[in-house]
């Protein structure tokens, strides 16, 4: 049985890692893909999921979405993922025709309510369209199945001391994503920390495939000054635990998004001990596992 999903990303190279396996693993079934502002403005995210969906000869419809936060100013990740998002390797331009709308949060309503069984969200980037959704038709929780996002961390973050960047980009639509009443798997800092690809294993990618191929060029431009130490595939670990659950540790929490703080802006602040634990937190991968669970993955890419 294949796993339905909504991809909502901000591509990104770790995005672009993630989108490589949704769309080309047997057991992922992608509805559709809507975009969002982040790692780099939304004309080139969006730009950037149609250069993969053109790569992979894909059917999945995309949709763009949000530009910007909720109320605070956008902030990107330029510097980490290159001037374009997609920085390293070079794609086609992409034909403006397999943009199927302009409008992500109407596409996400009506795939939502036509669907015959319950949807997984998983969310990439910031949770701006996830919060507008929720907001504007909240009337379509009753197909969600549950929200498996990228974010947030247990710890400490990694674009402020406290926040991990895609809560950090918009807290409020995280606040209001994590107080929808919904199944929450949250994914975040705790296991790209614990488990990464040494600069030897990004190697091998050279010679598995197209995608591979693809990826390494592109992790190369990713890491900069850090390849030697390794490379943490962020957005890949959702896919990673939807496919191989088993081989993650995770604990029931409670979780809050800090709005107000001073230092703490954006977040997420995990409570082990709160009579309700609503939230499943990711807090690592098995490391004998995990090189092979994501190449095994990749294998499927052409």
């Amino acid at each position: 049985m294949t796993i339905p999903i909504i991809l909502d990303t901000d591509p990104g190279i770790d995005d672009a890692a993630a989108i490589s396996i949704a769309l080309n693993h047997p057991e992922i079934d992608v509805k559709m893909i809507s975009t969002v502002h982040g790692n780099v403005n939304i004309d080139k995210t969006t730009r950037n999921a149609l250069q993969l969906k053109g790569f992979f000869n894909s059917e999945v419809p995309v949709h763009r979405g949000a530009a910007a936060p909720l109320i605070n100013n956008p902030i990107d990740a330029s510097h980490v993922h290159g001037e374009t998002g997609m920085g390293g390797y070079e794609l086609p331009e992409p034909d403006p025709s397999l943009l199927s709308s302009n409008s992500a949060i109407q596409a996400m309503k009506e795939t939502l309510l036509n669907a015959d069984t319950p949807i997984t969200i998983v969310p990439i980037g910031p949770l701006t369209n996830i919060a507008l959704l929720f907001k504007t038709y909240p009337e379509v929780k009753t197909n969600v199945k549950e929200i498996v996002l990228m974010g947030g961390s247990a710890g400490r973050g990694n674009v402020t001391p406290a926040a991990e960047f895609n809560i950090y980009c918009d807290p409020e639509a995280a606040d209001i994503v994590f107080k929808a009443g919904l199944p929450i798997t949250m994914v975040g800092l705790d296991v790209a920390r614990g488990a990464s690809l040494s600069s030897s294993a990004i190697e091998e990618l050279k010679s598995i495939n197209e995608t591979t191929d693809m990826l390494y060029h592109m992790f190369n431009h990713y890491h900069g000054d850090e390849f030697d130490s390794g490379l943490a595939v962020y957005d890949a670990y959702t896919m990673l635990y939807l496919l191989h659950s088993d081989d993650f540790k995770t604990a029931d929490a409670h979780v809050d998004i800090e709005l107000n703080g001073k230092h703490t802006r954006g977040a997420t602040v995990v409570d082990y001990n709160a009579d309700e634990k609503p939230v499943t937190v990711v807090l690592a991968v098995d490391k004998s596992k995990f090189k092979h669970l994501f190449y095994d993955a990749l294998a499927h890419a052409k």
